[in-house]
């Protein structure tokens, strides 16, 4: 099923815009903390609980070491709300925060949101330590997924 957003993406080489979200560590999140620390990898993924949502989040968990080798946090968003991703973040044993966007802010400052859905496409969006945007994905199926690999690649071309 091809998928269609309203909005445009944040431009290659441009700030990445700043957000706050909750989190399943009960805090809330702020991306602009991780300026000059590490690098950022948004991976915007449809609803927790679905297939290829799961396969990609489970794979960020069983990759984990090597996102943090990479000195590169993975900030999973959906729009499912706090309680569901901290169900879900248990029930796969998920290493990484999942972050929620229920109000659909930061879908929508990204680009990602499917208004006929309300939820988000698959999308990646990778920031340096410097806050600056240099690489994104948007997926043009909601079933595909970038790999692991792919996305370490991409790190290590930073």
């Amino acid at each position: 099923m091809s998928v269609t957003t309203t909005a445009p993406t944040p431009r290659v080489g441009a700030a990445a815009p700043d957000f706050t979200l909750p989190s399943t560590a009960g805090a809330d999140v702020t991306l602009s903390t991780f300026r000059g620390r590490r690098n950022v990898l948004l991976a915007f993924f449809p609803l927790a609980f679905t297939s290829t949502c799961t396969a990609e989040n489970c794979a960020f968990s069983e990759d984990y070491d090597r996102f943090t080798s990479a000195n590169t946090v993975v900030l999973p968003i959906s729009v499912d709300s706090v309680p569901a991703l901290k169900e879900y973040k248990a029930k796969y044993a998920l290493k990484q925060d999942l972050l929620s966007d229920f109000k659909r802010d930061v879908s929508r400052a990204y680009g990602t949101l499917l208004p006929d859905r309300f939820f988000s496409t698959r999308a990646y969006f990778l920031i340096d330590k410097q806050g600056m945007l240099r690489w994104r994905h948007v997926e043009d199926e909601l079933g595909a997924r970038r790999d692991d690999a792919e996305l370490l690649r991409q790190i290590q071309a930073l």
